[in-house]
This record gives structure tokens, sequence and C-alpha cells, in this order.
């Protein structure tokens, strides 16, 4: 269960750095700041700001749609994305930009090219490479999805994703030993962060050690992402059904789902719980009073 990633630009590129005023920057760093705390309000008059300074100033267009992309302004945030990509074909943010709003707006397809296109001019682009993956992995493509992860964790080895992806690329391939090797390098380099707690209560799923896995992903349904929760509970779910604990399995997948209804984790977690009820529940026919007869 890989997020997408977004990507604000505290600084420009360097092309840009020398026709640009320091206010300029440091506006564009405040509204970074902001639009991270979800700040919009106070980012858009930064970024805005930093315009007047330099309406060339690429990536506070970039930043502004980002803001109008976090109000569901499509039409706003698109015309910012392509302001910023006019102005400069040759950075990797307005590309990605792009990307960001054709997946919010479901055209996977769109995205995909969106996000190759960022990485044609910037193969380094980590942000982009994360989200190209994460969509190649949710259509299938999972040996493509796998090759993208892996350089994930050559560009930017402190992203989260690269390790937590690639180790459940790994782990759909069948490839389970290697899954482990991938997940234990990620925790030796970050910590045991939530994606990959995930990827580590799943494996523990695989070999039967369903104790072990209820005792990893449950501190992970109070983290603060809510995709994050909604896997965690999910699995949890998964969990507790090979325990034979029906019930808390229930309320886990039913959790699951109101949580993040698109997750195909949590549908999947729904589905597995409904077939066991269906399995384990013999009721005869009920009367118009909701009784038994």
């Amino acid at each position: 269960m890989i997020v997408a990633a977004m990507s604000c630009s505290a600084l420009p590129a360097c092309l840009q750095a020398a026709a640009l005023p320091a206010k300029a920057l440091s506006l564009n760093r405040e509204g970074v700041a902001a639009l991270s705390s979800g700040d919009l309000q106070t980012a858009e008059a930064r970024f805005a700001l930093a315009l007047e300074y330099n309406v060339r100033f690429t990536e506070a267009w970039v930043n502004l749609g980002l803001v109008e992309l976090g109000r569901g302004n499509f039409e706003r945030a698109g015309r910012d994305f392509v302001k910023a990509r006019d102005l400069n074909p040759d950075l990797p943010t307005p590309h990605h930009a792009l990307g960001l709003l054709a997946d919010r707006l479901g055209d996977t397809e769109q995205a995909e090219a969106h996000y190759r296109a960022a990485l044609r001019v910037d193969p380094g682009f980590a942000p982009g490479r994360v989200n190209l993956a994460r969509l190649l992995f949710e259509r299938g493509a999972t040996e493509e999805a796998r090759e993208q992860f892996l350089r994930v964790t050559q560009v930017a080895p402190e992203r989260v994703e690269g390790w937590a992806g690639l180790a459940e690329s790994l782990l759909r391939l069948g490839r389970a030993d290697q899954a482990a090797a991938v997940l234990g390098q990620g925790i030796r380099r970050l910590g045991r962060q939530p994606l990959l707690g995930l990827v580590e209560g799943r494996l523990l799923l695989r070999t039967g050690a369903f104790r072990e896995a209820v005792a990893r992903l449950q501190p992970l349904t109070g983290d603060r992402d809510r995709p994050v929760r909604s896997a965690a509970l999910a699995w949890l779910a998964i969990a507790r059904l090979e325990q034979g604990d029906l019930q808390s399995a229930t309320e886990a997948a039913q959790h699951a789902i109101q949580l993040d209804p698109d997750s195909p984790v949590a549908r999947y977690a729904v589905a597995a719980v409904g077939g066991a009820f269906a399995r384990n529940t013999s009721l005869g026919p009920v009367d118009g009073a909701g009784k038994e007869r």
C-alpha cells in the first residue's frame, strides 16, 4: 500500500535561481511550510506574493496549483500546472504536478505519461518515480513496478516508499525471501516506519505467524495517516480471521472500508470476512418482524 508522493518545491531550479529575487525564494519556502502544515490560505498568499516578484517563477506556479489541488479546484490547478510547464518544460515538477492532477481525476493512463515525462527531464526525481511505480503496481505490472521501486532505493534511499514498494512487489511475485531481505534493509536504514510495518505484517501472515502479525499491525491502526490506518485494519482483519475471531475480524474490516472505501486491501478484507461469515452462519428464513421461523 503505497501512497501518492506529493512534491512541494522549496527551491527553484538552478537555471532560475540567478534571476529570482531573494524575497521570492523566501516566500516560496515559507509557502511550502504552510502548505505542508495544511494552511492553504497562508500558502496561497505566499506563493502569490512570490509571483508578484517574478511572474515567471515556475516552482511558485506549481505550488500555487498544489494549493488548488488540495482544495479540489481541479480546473484552476490544471491552469497553474500548465502555466508552469509552458514557462519551463525542462523542470520535472510541472510534469509531475500534472500527473498528480490526472491521478486525482482517475485518469491513470495520463498520470503515468506525465510521471514518465518528469523522469525524462530528471531520472533522479524521486516523487515522480514513486508515483510511476505505484501506478504500475496498482495496474498489475508488478515486474516493472519492482524495477521502478528498486531505482527509488538508489536515487532516494531515504524514501520509505521505495523500500516498502520493492518488498511488496517481491512479495506479489512470490519471492518472499527476497522481500524479507529488502524489508530488513529498509528497517535498518530508516527504522520501523509504518509502511514497512505493513509489509512486515503481511510477511508474518504469509508464514502463519498470526499472533505476531496482530502484534505488529495493531499499533498501526492508530497511525495519523488514514490510508495506513485502513490498510493496517484490513490486514488485522485477515489475521483475526485466521485466528478464528470472526467478530473482531468483521469489526476491523468494516472500520477499514469506512476509512478508505477505495482501498483494494480494505475491499479484500471485507470480502474475506463476508465469505467466512456466510460459511459459518446458518439462518433459517425470517418473517417480516425479523424473527426466525
